[in-house]
This record gives structure tokens, sequence and C-alpha cells, in this order.
């Protein structure tokens, strides 16, 4: 897939790094990324994968702008409250890069379309905010063998970790109890409040790791959680392996 002249230029600043040239520019241009959520996580994530030049991006999101969200997502603007996020979000891509196939689906993901979602993508991002969300498109990508890129943020702190199937653990390896996120109704941003600027700053990692994955450079975070405190400015990796009992991807498990 060739570059137009002005795709060369736009995109200069990656051609001459020597981790990515003429060749990762192109591979990124042919690649399709999944964002299921375009809030905190997702609009940062959204940006980046757009501003990179990924061929086609597919955003996914129910839900509508308000006013509780402009302070850390980034996608919106005041006069678009009331709007549908995923059709906005569409808006503010085609306005970033025309060189983007841009697509937008107002739907919540469940058992009857996640499978769908999926199929045919490069990498998937995780932008949502229910455990439900969460391990359903983490079993439809190890099912797939499409890579996911999992993160969570709350207060000041924020983690990410990829999930790529066939190579690390997966999602549920790491969280064995899917259950437990639901069980404490602090945990969720609308209760516990969250620090904008974290939100953007793990979206954008989520997007880094996706771009390595889909280049083939550095060390993605497979089977290790980066984990982030802002308010202490700390960062620590947590390591965690696959579980042969893992209902999802172990090799108990039948897949």
């Amino acid at each position: 897939m060739e570059l137009s002249e002005q795709e060369v230029l736009r995109y200069a600043r990656h051609i001459v790094l020597p981790q990515i040239g003429g060749v990762g520019q192109r591979t990124l241009k042919g690649a399709s990324a999944l964002v299921v959520g375009a809030g905190g996580l997702g609009s940062p994530a959204i940006y980046y994968l757009a501003a990179a030049g990924i061929g086609a991006l597919h955003i996914v999101d129910n839900d509508v702008v308000d006013r509780t969200n402009l302070h850390r997502q980034i996608l919106y603007r005041m006069a678009e409250l009331g709007e549908p996020k995923a059709q906005t979000a569409r808006r503010r891509v085609e306005a970033i890069n025309p060189h983007v196939s841009v697509q937008a689906t107002r739907c919540r993901v469940d058992d009857t379309n996640v499978e769908g979602l999926v199929r045919g993508c490069s990498v998937v991002l995780d932008g949502s905010d229910t455990a439900g969300t969460k391990f359903l498109l983490n079993r439809a990508c190890v099912a797939a063998s499409v890579p996911l890129i999992y993160a969570g943020v709350i207060r000041f702190e924020g983690q990410v970790t990829t999930i790529a199937p066939g190579v690390g653990p997966c999602l549920q390896c790491l969280f064995a109890d899917p259950e437990a996120f639901d069980r404490d109704p602090l945990e969720t941003c609308s209760q516990a409040g969250v620090l904008g600027a974290v939100a953007g700053q793990i979206g954008s990692l989520q997007a880094i790791e996706a771009l390595k994955i889909l280049l083939g450079v550095g060390d993605p975070l497979i089977g290790r959680m980066l984990v982030v405190d802002a308010l202490d400015n700390r960062f620590r990796t947590v390591p965690f392996i696959q579980r042969p009992e893992c209902p999802v991807c172990g090799s108990e498990s039948g897949e």
C-alpha cells in the first residue's frame, strides 16, 4: 500500500525513525483498529491513532456527550453536548486526518455483536468502563487471535497491558474472577472521580502499545501490567503468567 506525496510529508517525522521508515508507515496505512469506548481513554487513543496514519479506525460507543465528560474526554466540545459520542468522534477524526477511513457505530458491545466487531481487525483497544465489556472483548480477541490493549483508570491511577493471543497470557489470567470488578460500587469514575490528565496519559499509552504491536517494534506489555500512580509519579510493572486452568486461553480450556 503506497503513500501519497501528502502522506509522505505528513508522516515525515515517523518515516525518519529507523524503527518505522516508509515500510512501517505503509504497514500502519494497511492496518485497522477497533476502539471500544470513546471516553477518557478512547479520546487520546483515537487522536493519536488517527494522527499516526492508521488506515481504518472503527469507533464503538453507545453514549452521548455529557457535561461531566468534558474535563477528560478531549474529543468533545461544549457545542456537542447531547450528541452521540461515536458519530462526534468520527467527525473529529475526519478533521484530524482525511487519509483515515473511519467508521462509527453507536451500540453497546454484547454477546450478539462482539465477534463481528472484532473480526478482521488488526488490533482492539479497550476504552470501556465495565467489567463485562472488558472480559467480553478479552474472550473475543483470544478466539479471533486479535491483539487487545486493555486499560483502566480511576482517581490518580491507571493501568495498561497488552493481550497477545498465542504469545502471552490473557486478561482472565490476570483477573481470575471477572465479577470482582463490579463488587465495589465506588470503583467507578462517577463515584470515585478521576484526574482528567491521567486518563489522557493512559489512553496515550494504549495508542503507543497498539502502534508497537502493529509495527512489530519495541517490547510491548505482554505478560506485564504497567501500573501508574500519578499522585506520587510512580510507575511499576507487575508480571503475570498464563494459567493452564484459565477458561479463555489456558491449555485446559479446550480453546
